[in-house]
């Protein structure tokens, strides 16, 4: 017997148009575009984030002096006198949210996927409990506000239990993913010098079990400042591990204390978590958020922005939001937002493509479809894989519930967008929305990014989000529209760091930001904002390639070459030389079977010829077995270039950072020949 057709998904409300009536019902504020609306949040400050602070119904017991005290960058002084905490944010919404019969997480990983046995659910009391286990656990442990709490996870409900209690005894979180090897996890945790450390003893990746007990003895070792360890056990290797705590025992007190425990009141800039960024070079830079930042500026995202609502909300009734991450990619930190707004959080560990031996692009997809996910996010690598893999969605009606496509981490091809968008017409859901953003780990947040009420065109991001003044600055340091120029944001937003771990005199942070416009925000992104508000990243400005004095990103050239369907993967860099003219190679991998030859690579010359412009034809084409790429996607073009300039190794890249290191061999043999 068949199962019965799943209903498409009934569109909601916009929350962005909920917001509005609700501006104008107890503001008397009406905006007849989202570019009006826009521009007062960027220019009234003050009221533009009271307003949320009203409308998502935070709560201090005592009031603030002032919504901005300090309108500077950097240096804003945000809510002085406010209290409030991420997790009591998260708990408010337990008991309604239970009461509908709604659970909090929504998990799987490639083991119970794979056994195609249901999903694992964590309700909202259950949550709640766990949490104020460990949270008691800790304190009993001597854990002060403040203190850095060390987690080396993967993306599973532990992680999100251990974060909120963490968060709701004020102390300082961080998160390492276990794919990390031990240096890499190590430059990080030895800056920040955390008091527990809370570890797993493996991952299953690809189909394989991944025994992560050595790792974690030798952070152990390594870390002096750490007291405490405690291990989730999730591939029955705990015996290995001497003088710890299970995580399970921590988190599993229920009793009156447990039931009577209250997240802390600590002010809106107390420090919530440490951040990192790519470390491609030298120690990443450790970016501390605060409470009261990383609420606001998540919760206008995911709901504003992202259009995902409450899920015990009528309008919104069973919202389910999923947006795939590692623990070592800021996207994990975003996923967390949900829960600030009662949303259910549907999560995946493991490899979206299932087992690294026999890929299978469906299996993100199926998960989605099992889980009845209705916000489906991704970063733009993983649709592109699916592209070109050849994946069909129709055997899966369950994604008949996806209202919504999300996508991040790197500019999102216009032929991937218009793929997921027939695969959805061809499911019954016509002109599915995508969510594209953009933004970054350095503020938690995004700059542009998506609303549900405006035009939408493939390889466009629709808007620059409330609040985030934005513009495209020439090299004259003047606003343009229409043209390519260098992404800044002119006004400050509440999620931006307070501070770098470490950095005495703010050195790193102000060199890191505000080297080129002392009291501007630059993002080191390439932008276009055209007329209609709607943007297009173009990649990241310190990897251009200046060909013959015109400028260009990387993005489009990707998006040219890519479009062929030889060509899997690809990479450029522009060498350029002080008294020479520029050089600039292009690498490009292949699909199996194939080998560069000169009707390829006529081939490639002319996509780029008629999509471009003939002066950004590369001087040379080599084939390659793979592109070095971080751990959360991005192309390694700066490293590569600066390799290729003479630079050593070790000077320009972290290994333990990077998602395929040994495909450095290459690059490296390469460059000792282009010295030669």
């Amino acid at each position: 017997m068949s199962a019965a057709p799943v209903a498409p998904p009934v569109s909601p409300i916009p929350q962005i148009r909920l917001y509005q009536h609700w501006l104008h019902e107890t503001r008397g504020l009406t905006f007849d575009s989202y570019d009006a609306l826009w521009r007062w949040s960027t220019t009234e400050l003050d009221a533009f984030w009271q307003s949320l602070w009203d409308y998502f119904e935070l709560q201090s017991p005592t009031p603030h002096r002032a919504v901005l005290a300090q309108r500077q960058m950097p240096g804003a002084q945000w809510f002085p006198g406010a209290q409030l905490n991420y997790a009591r944010q998260v708990f408010r919404h337990a008991e309604p949210a239970h009461a509908a019969g709604l659970p909090a997480v929504v998990s799987h990983d490639e083991a119970s996927l794979a056994s195609g046995g249901p999903a694992r659910e964590l309700s909202w009391p259950a949550l709640r409990q766990q949490v104020a286990s460990l949270a008691l656990h800790l304190q009993a442990q001597g854990v002060q506000p403040g203190d850095r709490v060390a987690a080396y996870l993967p993306n599973i409900p532990e992680a999100m239990v251990a974060f909120l209690a963490v968060a709701s005894i004020g102390g300082v979180w961080s998160l390492c993913a276990p794919d990390m090897g031990t240096q890499a996890v190590l430059d990080r945790f030895r800056q920040i010098e955390p008091r527990v450390l809370i570890g797993c003893t493996g991952v299953r990746y690809g189909g394989r079990d991944l025994d992560r007990t050595a790792v974690l003895a030798e952070l152990r070792a390594a870390l002096p400042s750490v007291r405490h360890v405690i291990v989730h056990d999730n591939l029955g290797a705990i015996n290995s591990i001497a003088n710890c705590a299970l995580f399970d025992s921590a988190s599993g007190r229920n009793d009156a204390e447990t039931a009577a425990f209250e997240p802390l009141w600590v002010a809106f800039d107390h420090p919530l978590w440490i951040v990192y960024s790519s470390g491609t070079t030298g120690l990443p830079k450790p970016i501390v958020h605060g409470h009261g930042g990383a609420m606001l500026v998540g919760m206008a995202l995911t709901m504003l922005h992202n259009d995902v609502g409450c899920s015990y909300r009528p309008n919104s009734f069973g919202e389910r939001f999923h947006w795939y991450s590692s623990t070592g990619w800021v996207m994990w930190n975003c996923q967390l937002s949900g829960l600030l707004g009662g949303s259910t959080c549907v999560i995946f560990d493991g490899n979206p493509a299932g087992s690294k031996d026999s890929p299978d692009w469906s299996t993100l997809w199926r998960f989605a479809a099992q889980t009845e996910v209705t916000f489906f996010g991704a970063g733009a690598a993983f649709y592109a894989s699916c592209m070109k893999a050849g994946v069909e969605l129709t055997p899966l009606p369950g994604l008949r519930r996806v209202r919504a496509l999300g996508s991040t981490g790197s500019p999102l091809s216009e032929a991937s967008q218009c793929w997921g968008t027939a695969q959805f017409k061809k499911l019954g859901t016509p002109d599915i929305w995508w969510s594209n953003i953009s933004g970054g780990t350095d503020f938690a947040g995004a700059f542009i990014g998506g609303n549900r009420e405006l035009p939408q065109l493939p390889g466009q991001i629709q808007c620059r989000l409330l609040g985030c003044a934005v513009q495209a600055w020439n090299e004259a340091g003047q606003s343009v529209t229409g043209e390519v120029g260098e992404l800044v944001c002119t006004q400050p937003i509440p999620s931006m760091p307070l501070y770098f771990w470490g950095d005495v005199g703010n050195q790193r942070y102000l060199s890191s930001y505000f080297d080129m416009y002392p009291h501007v925000w630059r993002h080191g992104d390439w932008i276009r904002i055209d007329a209609s508000g709607a943007c297009v990243i173009y990649g990241r400005s310190d990897a251009t390639i200046n060909r013959h004095g015109l400028r260009m990103g990387t993005s489009e050239l990707y998006s040219a070459i890519e479009a062929l369907p030889e060509v899997l993967d690809s990479m450029v860099v522009d060498l350029e030389y002080l008294g020479r003219d520029s050089y600039m190679p292009l690498f490009v991998v292949l699909r199996p079977g194939l080998t560069l030859d000169d009707a390829i690579k006529a081939r490639l010359s002319h996509a780029i010829k008629t999509a471009l412009s003939p002066r950004f034809v590369p001087n040379d084409i080599f084939q390659v077995a793979e592109i070095p790429r971080t751990l959360s996607g991005k192309k390694q073009e700066l490293p590569i270039k600066k390799l290729l300039l003479g630079q050593p190794l070790d000077k320009v890249v972290n290994k333990d950072a990077m998602a395929n290191p040994a495909c450095l061999d290459w690059y490296v043999a390469f460059a000792r020949r282009r010295a030669a």
